[in-house]
């Protein structure tokens, strides 16, 4: 696979996790694509930090995606702090204040602005923590052994 043209095929969400990721794994957080934190939420990434820090950032690849998230503010519960991650072209006015925010193309990301930190209570960190976990884990074993049925 054509390491350079791969991207281009994703969609632009898609294309936005993945320098998310990059750009977090750069600053020592791990992260997971589309986890489920609640029945009716499904965040695009979730990432821990080396201290434990759990984060939210919701990808926008435009303004319509954006004025159609109605959701959003039921993941601030979820996380000690929570970002939007969008292109250099997105209209960055449109996002409230009081979140973070983070540029990103397909093959890294920068913070330009940190979102408040709201630390969640021990036993909902546990249970994040439990959820990334199996996650992850389901994400590895269906990767390696495809053909086991691994629902995720």
């Amino acid at each position: 696979m054509d390491m350079q043209t791969e991207p281009l095929s994703l969609l632009p969400g898609q294309r936005l996790q993945r320098g998310v990721c990059r750009g977090l794994l750069a600053m020592d957080f791990v992260t997971v694509e589309e986890l489920v934190p609640a029945p009716g939420l499904r965040v695009d990434v979730m990432a821990v930090g080396p201290k434990g820090e759990i984060w939210v950032v919701e990808c926008k690849s435009g303004r319509a995606d954006y004025r159609a998230d109605r959701k959003w503010q039921g993941y601030l519960e979820w996380c000690d702090r929570f970002f939007w991650a969008v292109d250099a072209d997105f209209p960055v006015d449109l996002l409230p204040e009081g979140t973070g925010l983070i540029l990103a193309d397909p093959y890294d990301a920068e913070i330009l602005r940190i979102g408040p930190e709201a630390p969640m209570a021990p036993a909902r960190r546990k249970v994040m923590m439990q959820k990334f976990a199996r996650h992850a884990a389901l994400r590895l074993q269906s990767l390696r052994d495809p053909g086991a049925g691994v629902m995720w």
